[in-house]
């Protein structure tokens, strides 16, 4: 019989986490409430160990309910990037940077890199499945000379683009919704919504509050929501491919012109940059990859479920995308037409086009409009859960404040408040700046993808070796998708930080960088004023320590078999 490991160790390895995921020890934890949904507690005569004895293993106590499945969570991820709705939203970006090729070839080249993506923080995350998700990883996997500066990069980068995505898709539902209504205009570009900036805030703070309330109060029914959304969303696509291929009133463009029909000269960049300025479209609707790394501690078993979903959904999206965007360009007008609208939001115009009737065209919208909400409900969910997991090691300004669950929502709802207050205070930008969507959707692509490069980059710098026990290794193919992601993160930080159109005037101007260095600043600023100072990172011990920790679980395992 296998002893249990003493209780004044609180604290372990990720040799120890893995250990108690793959049955090499376990340990007896009474709980005032059944954390595990579906699963017994443990005690010495054997039996599956639960995810929150892996959670203690790595040094946190369980104070979420698991309650997502693989597939709910494979749903959820789903959402997070909502194809086809993040793809209509950006359309603008590729039809700009160069029309049909850009669009299309766009979004498989990216697509292939974030698979890339997702498969290297797979690997990682199925030796660290923590709600602390890259930021976690960074401080495991980095050399203990410079793992608090690392993690402190990545873990603010991690939370800022959580936060600047999902005001990006608030923000993109409500541009897209105005657009949606002026599909009644009577004229071109004479619409019915005159669409004041006064007008989108206050759309948009209507879309941010609903979003906070039904990941707050809905909690519980959120996975059955994220279901639903998955046949919600191939209906609608159905719906949308049959429509406007079918009807196609004003006829069909050829394949030569939708597979290779590539026109730069909207955008005033040199060819080759403006395709990839234009790749911001595809890098939009997969930035949300990582994302679902921060749902681990609401997950039955996130070491083999989070890899899979990540990996998997990418495979879906990559489909769902090529079956929603290759009809949209058979039937496209004129380019030059749509990159001049003043909403940037050709989606509706190029339906409405198809189908020749208002009526018929907010009927194939309606699905688009109701699975951007799912997406923001999603993105507010994750957002919460990253910031309140960076929270709890005293990263954030308040972090006493952020930390906490609430018991009867079962919800870190200060992080979600904070984070709904900061999303509404950066809409306001949009009164400076028409182009304001630009800045968020470009900052949360940027930090996400900065985030998601940090603990690759110290993977690699690492030879990969922390890895190795995972349930999600790659070998030989995991050297490739590393290096593969790092290229792609290099390209993509200064990238989009770019105009989408040059010459740029005030109003037109992206943004991105402002608000990254705003943020940026804050960091820093806490960093030097506390950090410094107090900020240990995640909890964990020396090295000698968990050595010894190891020997301790592998001789218990070796008793146990006995």
């Amino acid at each position: 019989m296998a002893n249990p490991l003493p209780n004044k160790d609180p604290y372990g390895t990720q040799s120890d986490a893995f250990a108690t995921e793959n049955h090499l020890h376990r340990r007896s934890i009474a709980k005032e409430r059944n954390l595990s949904l579906g699963a017994k507690p443990l005690g010495d005569d054997g039996g599956h160990n639960s995810a929150d004895d892996l959670l203690e293993a790595m040094g946190y106590k369980a104070e979420l309910i698991r309650s997502r499945s693989t597939l709910q969570v494979a749903f959820m991820s789903f959402v997070l990037a909502s194809i086809p709705y993040g793809l209509a939203t950006t359309l603008y970006y590729p039809l700009v940077g160069g029309g049909p090729a850009d669009i299309i070839w766009g979004w498989v080249a990216v697509s292939l890199i974030i698979l890339c993506v997702a498969a290297s923080l797979g690997e990682i995350t199925s030796v660290y499945p923590t709600s602390g998700g890259v930021y976690y990883q960074t401080f495991m996997l980095a050399a203990p000379s410079y793992r608090l500066i690392m993690s402190w990069i990545c873990g603010w980068a991690f939370v800022v683009g959580n936060i600047t995505i999902t005001l990006a898709v608030n923000f993109g539902t409500t541009l897209f919704f105005a657009a949606c209504i002026n599909v009644f205009e009577t004229e071109p570009e004479v619409g019915i919504f005159a669409a004041e900036p006064y007008q989108i805030y206050l759309i948009f703070f209507a879309v941010t509050i609903l979003c906070n309330v039904v990941s707050a109060l809905g909690n519980k029914w959120l996975p059955y929501l994220d279901t639903f959304a998955i046949f919600w969303t191939f209906a609608g696509l159905i719906c949308i491919v049959v429509c406007v291929l079918a009807i196609a009133k004003n006829g069909r463009n050829d394949a030569a012109y939708v597979f290779g029909e590539f026109d730069p000269s909207n955008s005033g960049w040199p060819a080759g940059w403006s395709f990839c300025v234009g790749l911001l479209h595809a890098a939009y609707a997969t930035s949300s990859t990582g994302m679902i790394i921060s749902m681990c501690e609401e997950v039955q078993q996130p070491a083999t479920q989070v890899p899979k979903a990540m990996v998997g959904t990418i495979v879906l999206n990559t489909i769902a995308g090529l079956i929603f965007l290759i009809p949209l360009v058979f039937v496209m007008p004129d380019q030059a037409e749509l990159a001049a609208l003043v909403s940037a939001q050709p989606t509706p115009v190029i339906i409405k086009s198809a189908i020749g009737s208002s009526g018929g065209t907010i009927a194939l919208l309606l699905p688009l409009l109701v699975l951007a909400l799912f997406c923001g409900i999603g993105c507010t969910t994750a957002s919460s859960r990253c910031t309140w997991a960076f929270a709890r090691d005293g990263a954030i300004p308040g972090s006493k404040w952020w930390k906490q669950v609430n018991p009867k929502l079962d919800v870190p709802l200060n992080a979600m408040m904070m984070i709904m207050v900061v999303e509404l205070a950066l809409g306001l930008i949009y009164f400076g700046s028409s182009a304001a969507f630009n800045a968020f959707s470009g900052v949360g692509v940027i930090c996400l993808t900065l985030s998601y490069a940090c603990p690759i980059l110290m993977n690699v710098i690492t030879g990969r070796k922390q890895i190795d026990l995972g349930n999600f290794h790659l070998g030989k193919l995991g050297w490739f998708c590393n290096i593969v992601a790092l290229c792609w993160s290099a390209l993509a930080l200064p990238l989009f930080c770019m105009p989408t159109a040059i010459p740029v005037v005030p109003e037109y101007m992206n943004y991105a960088s402002v608000v990254f260095f705003a943020f940026f600043v804050v960091a820093t600023a806490w960093y030097f004023i506390w950090g410094k100072k107090n900020y240990q990172g995640p909890p964990t011990h020396e090295d000698a320590v968990l050595e010894a920790r190891r020997a301790s679980v592998i001789s218990h395992s070796g008793k146990a078999q006995f």
